[in-house]
């Protein structure tokens, strides 16, 4: 008797959890065309993240996904595709933080500490987005690259240290160099701190635009080298 109730509860247990699965892959069935390319999106955009883009196959971002490799090519036309739309919202995303910091009205350092801060933010909340923007540019892809993103976003400092230039009697012509610099040591900074995360943000920040604005304030209008290579003759 006990033995028959026994199999009674594992029959029922059986039955409850098919009925569940049934359930689970009928509501994966029912994703409509934009959900489901969004879940797709959120697929690849983990496995680019902690894989890269040549370790991540169209057959990995299907199981993950729970769907045929024809879904995937469907939506995207392959890999690639999907990649570059992943990239794109990316791109974007850390393009508006850096372009709302720097477009506000305020005094040269403020500006400096506010798009210190965008970046780490952006490093932040956004990690697997910027590994893989920080990650090498599949093969043949001349745009959306970490370098690009980079000249955008020293094209906008730029602007803002040509005027700080003029105001000190500085040549401004020289601004672009300086905000080649001032990016690319934000952004190395960022990316060590991505990994590292041994200090808070706000120190990472206050010692980026400590190291930035005290060595800008003290810029010689004429700077030489003290030692300097003779090329062979």
């Amino acid at each position: 008797m006990n033995h028959r109730r026994e199999v009674d509860v594992r029959h029922d247990g059986i039955v409850t959890q098919a009925r569940e699965t049934t359930a689970a892959t009928s509501a994966r069935s029912r994703m409509t065309g934009k959900q489901r390319r969004e879940q797709l999106l959120e697929v690849g955009r983990k496995l680019f993240a902690d894989k890269g883009f040549e370790a991540t196959t169209v057959e990995e971002i299907a199981a993950q996904a729970g769907v045929s490799k024809p879904v995937v090519y469907e939506h995207f036309g392959g890999k690639e595709g999907l990649y570059a739309v992943v990239v794109d919202r990316e791109i974007r995303s850390l393009l508006d933080g850096m372009t709302g910091a720097l477009s506000t009205d305020g005094h040269a350092r403020v500006l400096l500490e506010q798009a210190a801060l965008a970046l780490l933010d952006y490093v932040e909340n956004s990690t697997d987005g910027f590994r893989i923007l920080v990650r090498d540019s599949p093969a043949g892809q001349a745009t959306g690259s970490f370098a690009s993103l980079l000249s955008d976003v020293a094209s906008q400092v730029e602007h803002i240290l040509a005027a700080e230039f003029k105001h000190q009697k500085l040549d401004p012509k020289t601004a672009p160099i300086y905000a080649q610099m001032l990016v690319g040591m934000v952004a190395l900074t960022g990316q060590w701190w991505m990994d590292s995360r041994k200090f808070k943000k706000a120190d990472v920040a206050a010692h980026l635009v400590n190291l930035a604005w005290n060595g800008l304030s003290g810029i010689k209008p004429k700077p030489t080298l003290r030692t300097v290579t003779k090329s062979p003759s």
